[in-house]
């Protein structure tokens, strides 16, 4: 039920890479030196203690050091690692507006076989599909080719899983897994970015899709959050937002970062006792009550509700 981020962290708590220099760090072929050090192998090391076997990924930094750190400690059990294919998903490269490398065979067959590499193993447990809402209505026949090269990719033995993704809203989420293409999606789920529970969890869950959850923390703001609403307890909260996801029933994995082994260790104590508890429901209900929370939870209903072009 608990999986682990790939993401490092800078010391005021974004994220590396991405914040440094996001078109560098998001380009395939740059592995951004430091990651996977010493305290990230103790991270790595305490996810393998706690029986954690889900691992995701996302630059090529972090795909290159997953891959090396699970090499330099093996894992004691079979392990799934979520991972997806760089400069081609969301909207991240500014040469590929529409989404459209995507839809090429032969260069995603290619960048398939490039993350086997970074990541030191034979095929990707979980491949993400994060392509945007522009990409299907430039494309009528966008979704029929992803499904082709899902089926593709599979048949050659290249990933075990499809996982549908997008920042497009809802509408995107459901034709994606009206498709009948995909094993998986991975989602924002949070506190503050509760629409999914409305319809899109069902959904995925009655059509047997694992659901797969992140941001938790908001990136960061369920913090500042607190502290306007006066909680000092920043283990407490993080452990009762984490309990509130994994009490819906149809999430199968929450993917949470951790920057150490005592943050991770955090999580897993929540993730072993996962019922609400009051004090829970009180620092949940204290963190709703702040004007910066009400604002947060506008601005992402507002976004993942329909796409219009």
């Amino acid at each position: 039920m608990l999986g682990l981020g790939g993401h490092e962290f800078l010391p005021d708590g974004r994220s590396r890479g991405f914040n440094e220099d996001y078109l560098r760090a998001t380009t395939a072929g740059v592995v951004w030196p430091g990651f996977g050090g010493e305290k990230r192998r103790g991270v790595v090391a305490a996810a393998h203690a706690a029986g954690i076997n889900f691992f995701d990924a996302t630059i090529d930094a972090e795909k290159e050091a997953l891959g090396r750190n699970l090499a330099e400690a093996p894992p004691p059990r079979e392990v799934f690692v979520q991972t997806r294919p760089e400069g081609m998903v969301y909207t991240n490269n500014p040469d590929d507006p529409l989404n459209r490398r995507m839809l090429d065979p032969v260069l995603l067959r290619d960048e398939v076989r490039r993350i086997h590499g970074l990541l030191r193993r034979p095929r990707v447990d979980f491949l993400n599909f994060g392509f945007m809402g522009p990409a299907v209505e430039h494309d009528p026949d966008y979704l029929a080719k992803i499904a082709r090269n899902v089926r593709l990719l599979k048949d050659e033995g290249l990933i075990r899983f499809a996982c549908a993704d997008t920042f497009s809203g809802e509408w995107l989420y459901e034709r994606q897994i009206g498709t009948g293409a995909f094993d998986g999606i991975f989602i924002n789920f949070n506190l503050a970015d509760d629409a999914p529970a409305r319809r899109i969890l069902p959904l995925a869950a009655d059509r047997g899709l694992s659901v797969h959850c992140r941001e938790t923390f908001i990136k960061g703001d369920l913090f500042r959050m607190g502290e306007e609403a006066g909680v000092t307890d920043r283990a407490a909260l993080a452990r009762a937002a984490l309990r509130w996801v994994l009490a819906n029933p149809e999430v199968t994995a929450v993917v949470v970062g951790a920057d150490d082994a005592a943050q991770l260790e955090c999580a897993v104590a929540a993730a072993l006792q996962p019922e609400l508890t009051g004090e829970d429901r009180d620092l949940l209900d204290r963190v709703r009550a702040t004007r910066a929370f009400g604002e947060c939870q506008a601005g992402k209903r507002k976004a993942f509700g329909p796409y219009t072009a």
